[in-house]
């Protein structure tokens, strides 16, 4: 049976203006892999519910898993709840174990609970929770969608609850072959080799330092047999050897 798919949605402005870097989409990828889940696609949109709505709508169609970051904190531009709620057709409101959640946890940091606080407990109508060990503001799964917090610390903690309660395939493997020679010259013999082995993913990466360039030529797949028969294969053609 082939791996189940995933595509990741990154949301927010600060993400697209270049103010903030994303690191939660190859954290994401890493951990997938890990998994035996194929993440497919990724898409970063803006604060714009519309948007976040037609990228749920598509992505949640497509693959078998969607994972979102960003857009459930207290602030008024935290509208992901409120899009992900309207692309499930589920009311958004205030869910009493969210609330019980978010008001121990300021009780005991000495800090009122105040409206923009509460606006972290508001929660589709029919989604899980996501456990928060960080800082207990919970995400939520729906359908097949699962939303989390954009700050990579509590992303990371969020990821690893989902994950545990999701069944994967094959986790996928690589191997690389460094090879000092252009992607015009290897181009052909990797070319077949593709051909000849449908079940490998290769792809070549070409670099260039020093006055030095070549290519990592690399092999993906799930049975390390299999990589290790194609990178020796593609080695002989090219008239290089394995490091």
């Amino acid at each position: 049976m082939p791996n189940p798919t995933a595509a990741m949605l990154v949301i927010g402005d600060e993400i697209l203006s270049g103010r903030t870097k994303d690191a939660n989409t190859n954290y994401l990828a890493c951990a997938l892999t890990e998994a035996g889940i194929d993440l497919k696609e990724a898409r970063v949109v803006s604060d714009d519910q519309a948007q976040i709505v037609d990228a749920l709508q598509a992505l949640s169609g497509q693959f078998d898993h969607v994972f979102t970051s960003g857009g459930i904190g207290p602030t008024h531009d935290d509208i992901t709840a409120d899009a992900v709620g309207a692309a499930f057709g589920a009311k958004v409101d205030i869910r009493d174990d969210a609330r019980a959640l978010l008001a121990t946890h300021y009780e005991r940091q000495g800090m009122e609970f105040n409206a923009a606080r509460k606006r972290m407990a508001r929660i589709p109508d029919g989604a899980t929770l996501i456990d928060n060990p960080v800082s207990i503001a919970p995400g939520f799964s729906i359908g097949n969608v699962h939303v989390m917090a954009g700050v990579p610390t509590v992303f990371h903690a969020m990821v690893a609850t989902v994950l545990a309660t999701m069944t994967g395939g094959q986790p996928l493997l690589s191997e690389t072959l460094k090879v000092f020679i252009g992607e015009g010259d290897i181009a052909g013999p990797l070319g077949v080799l593709a051909e000849a082995n449908p079940d490998v993913s290769l792809g070549s990466y070409p670099f260039q330092k020093d006055g030095v360039y070549g290519s990592n030529v690399v092999a993906r797949g799930t049975d390390a047999t299999r990589l290790k028969s194609v990178m020796e294969q593609l080695a002989k053609a090219l008239g290089v050897e394995r490091g």
